[in-house]
């Protein structure tokens, strides 16, 4: 007597589309539509929503307005409006999203906050933690080459 329906979300048009069967490695920084179906690995920034399909596995940091994750995700994701996990996808990292909806099947293994986030303030934060990083490793670099000048110029017992 009824029918049951299955709401299937919108898919905003395709701008840009990692196809299937591709693999791409990178820096990917769009102002239009992303859609990956293939493997990718590196950072996406997109002034508009990125759609991860059933197929994808990228392992990547994200920032956009929106994402609908219907694939893989490692890494994390940060989004002016919304993160949408359909039942296909799976998150394994942090999000910073206002809207988060994960629908029955979905999976999210890692953190959420639910703040108000801009594109800037999500670059900036990304950007600072890639100098820190790289503060640590020159911080590391220089710590060890005090300590091996230090072992050189110690006289040798005897």
């Amino acid at each position: 007597m009824f029918k049951e329906s299955k709401k299937k979300l919108p898919t905003p048009a395709t701008d840009t589309l990692l196809a299937h069967g591709t693999r791409f490695e990178g820096t990917i920084v769009a102002e239009a539509n992303i859609r990956i179906d293939g493997h990718f690995q590196g950072d996406i920034y997109s002034t508009h929503t990125v759609v991860i399909g059933e197929s994808a596995v990228v392992r990547s940091d994200i920032i956009a307005r929106d994402v609908i994750l219907a694939g893989k995700v490692f890494g994390s994701i940060t989004t002016e409006e919304r993160l949408t996990i359909t039942p296909t996808g799976e998150l394994y990292g942090n999000t910073t999203t206002p809207t988060l909806v994960i629908s029955e099947g979905g999976i999210l293994n890692g953190t959420s906050q639910m703040n108000q986030t801009t594109m800037n303030q999500a670059i900036e934060a990304e950007s600072l933690t890639a100098t820190e990083k790289s503060d640590d490793e020159n911080q590391s670099s220089f710590s060890q080459d005090e300590e091996d000048s230090e072992a050189t110029l110690q006289p040798e017992a005897g």
